[in-house]
């Protein structure tokens, strides 16, 4: 049975619950010198919760977090109070995301599958699809090669579900339509672009 501090002050060691002044948290896990420390749960007036590990009172270690104001879950490392390292993020609206993160959003490697059932294995900074990946579309289509801000943009393959395939270019970086880097014509100037899917 978790006991509860007479005084209104966190327990100093052990087991215990407590309530926060403000009446918006509510703690109920193991303490160590009047700390969160050890494994808990973190529960917040408007029905999220985090359930975990807990260092020198800070959320740090391996977790899960519900976000009740938008219905999102994230399970994995945290640091800080932000989840941080390796994890899986459920979204309400449907999807999800399993790879790195830095301070809440996505960076590094991940895989990414949306509301829609696309799915994009790769790089991100910032939060956002940028280096090298691979999507997957609705469709079948796959685009393997370059992203920059969620945007396609370099060079890339385009593999059409009916087995066709095409080398990409997108971007300033990218000869003009119809000519080819040395100036002459280019023979993929009528292969459908990326920029029309």
């Amino acid at each position: 049975m978790p006991r509860r501090e007479p005084s209104g002050r966190p327990p100093r060691d052990g087991y215990g619950i407590y309530v926060y002044p403000n009446s918006f948290f509510r703690y109920e896990g193991e303490w160590r010198g009047g700390k969160k420390h050890g494994r808990g749960k973190l529960l917040f007036k408007d029905g999220s919760y985090y359930e975990g590990d807990f260092v020198d009172g800070e959320i740090t270690g391996e977790g899960c977090r519900h976000w009740t104001l938008t219905g999102n879950t994230y399970t994995g490392q945290f640091v800080l109070g932000e989840p941080q390292g390796h994890g899986i993020m459920k979204y309400q609206a449907g999807g999800h995301y399993e790879g790195e993160l830095f301070r809440g959003l996505r960076e590094g490697h991940g895989c990414l599958v949306d509301a829609d059932g696309q799915v994009y294995w790769g790089s991100f900074h910032n939060n956002k699809r940028h280096g090298q990946g691979r999507m997957v579309f609705r469709n079948g289509d796959e685009y393997e090669g370059n992203w920059v801000q969620d945007q396609r943009q370099g060079h890339g393959m385009l593999r059409l579900v009916d087995g066709s395939t095409y080398e990409a270019c997108q971007g300033p970086e990218c000869p003009a339509r119809g000519q080819s880097r040395n100036g002459g014509p280019d023979p993929r100037s009528t292969v459908r672009g990326i920029s029309q899917l």
